[in-house]
């Protein structure tokens, strides 16, 4: 009996250039997003661990992270609530300018966001077509956290809306006569058939607003009036030490917001697995 030794042979892969496709990807994600990360901790912590802290933990930029983090948190639940509402609109229903709406929709992707930042402070002044009615009332608009808010509402938007329309649109009919048949109300099937199959997504939609509320500047510089302490944002805080030749201590607040802000991801990322992975659970 002859026993054959020969060296086992990979599976040729079904993906035609594999080592050239990959070798390319490592080296554009290396140049686009790893070393230019290397470089920011790199500049960040070139002024010592010491000074590092000192910067970073400044009254100032304490209260630049509280004030970003809790609008953006803000922006990206109200995203998520009303784009959910649209998304379902545009997908479900048949109407009248339907197609203008949902062009509409893709509006802030298109307009630059000094222009939006502009057109929102006017509407929004002690002036403007919406601020000559709010002032009056105590709500103060511009140059305060309220502002702020509605800027990155108006920027993220269109990425929960994106995000969740392509997830409805895959949702069967069927499923949903099949659960009234069962006698299932609205409410019901909306939260235990639609709810858990469009979660992944909605969860997506979430965390891709609240990404880009976190890294705004354009829209929110207008309308927050800058006042530090009180409406300065993150951002506007980086900008400021660049212009001041402290680049150190630009890159060492970015660093913790870039940290902050891959824990948040990271987390979502987790949730957005753990829903598909049960919704994989009970479909079997």
């Amino acid at each position: 009996m002859r026993l054959n030794f020969g060296i086992l042979k990979r599976p040729k892969s079904q993906i035609p250039g594999f080592g050239l496709t990959m070798g390319y990807t490592v080296f554009y994600l290396s140049i686009i997003v790893l070393i230019p990360l290397i470089a920011l901790f790199s500049e960040a912590f070139s002024m010592g661990f010491q000074a590092f802290i000192d910067t970073t933990t400044h009254p100032r930029v304490i209260e630049s992270y509280k004030l970003t983090f809790f609008t953006s948190l803000i922006a990206a639940i109200v995203n998520t609530v009303f784009g959910l509402i649209v998304a379902w609109c545009l997908v479900r229903y048949t109407f009248f300018g339907k197609r203008i709406f949902d062009a509409i929709v893709d509006l802030p992707f298109a307009l630059p966001t000094a222009v939006s930042g502009i057109a929102l402070t006017t509407l929004y002044s002690s002036q403007g077509w919406f601020g000559q009615y709010l002032e009056p009332l105590g709500i103060k608009v511009v140059f305060s956290p309220i502002g702020i808010t509605i800027a990155l509402i108006f920027i993220g938007m269109p990425f929960v809306v994106r995000t969740i329309q392509p997830a409805l649109e895959e949702i069967q009919i069927e499923q949903e006569e099949a659960s009234a048949s069962l006698g299932a109300s609205r409410w019901q099937t909306f939260y235990k058939v639609i709810l858990p199959t469009i979660l992944p997504a909605v969860l997506t939609g979430f965390a891709l607003s609240f990404a880009r509320a976190l890294g705004e500047y354009g829209s929110v510089v207008f309308i927050s009036g800058n006042l530090p302490m009180k409406t300065e944002i993150s951002t506007l805080l980086i900008v400021t030490k660049l212009e001041q030749y402290d680049y150190a201590g630009a890159t060492a607040i970015a660093v913790v917001m870039l940290l902050i802000s891959f824990v948040m991801l990271l987390v979502i990322n987790i949730l957005q697995r753990w829903s598909s992975r049960r919704k994989g659970m009970e479909a079997i």
